[in-house]
């Protein structure tokens, strides 16, 4: 059944549009040199999709002189799903947060997996060089409003959810593959990433 979109929605107002804007401008850059977290979301050839979380240090990421983006790849699970993705595809869409924010900064645009040294040191810090830096030509960048953080009170201290309201994400592991998983602690979980983070 196809649904027509348009008979159940207002029409967007004015500014929403507006908003829209192709480049970075002083804002976008402010919000990116705050953020130390970001959801890169891309898709395989046959449009597969995958949204992955990126994080680091305040800044983590980079603008260049002519307004191109630069994320470091940190050390992760090695999957590369995103990578592969860029790849094949060249296309990825960033959703950039600030704690305590709850407005967001939507980024989106072409993009190229680069090992190029000056792409590497623009993105090396005193942990780590990146093997490899996502550099992404801007093609559009807005600034979201803050309903779904109101909504999900996502910053509320007490909204916060007890971490002992899951199992730990060992026994999630061992529970989903049948595999034996060493059960440990977050502190142990904590001292096993620390050379990654």
């Amino acid at each position: 059944m196809t649904i027509e979109l348009r008979t159940l929605y207002d029409p967007p107002k004015e500014r929403t549009l507006l908003k829209e804007i192709h480049a970075l401008d002083k804002h976008c850059r402010r919000f990116i040199e705050l953020s130390p977290f970001l959801v890169l979301a891309s898709c395989d050839a046959s449009h597969n999709l995958d949204a992955s979380p990126r994080g680091g240090d305040p800044g983590f990421c980079k603008v260049t002189g002519d307004g191109q983006l630069l994320i470091p790849d940190a050390p992760g699970n090695n999957r590369l799903d995103s990578l592969q993705n860029i790849v094949a595809t060249g296309k990825v869409g960033l959703l950039f947060m600030i704690p305590g924010f709850d407005e967001t900064l939507r980024v989106n645009g072409a993009a190229v997996v680069s090992t190029d040294p000056s792409d590497i040191a623009a993105c090396t810090n005193e942990r780590r060089a990146p093997k490899a830096v996502i550099r992404l030509q801007v093609e559009a960048a807005y600034l979201h409003c803050a309903k779904a953080f109101m909504r999900s009170k996502l910053w509320s201290p007490a909204a916060q959810v007890d971490r002992a309201a899951m199992p730990t994400i060992g026994q999630v592991i061992a529970d989903q593959t049948g595999m034996e998983v060493p059960i440990e602690t977050r502190e142990q979980m904590e001292a096993r990433y620390r050379p990654d983070l």
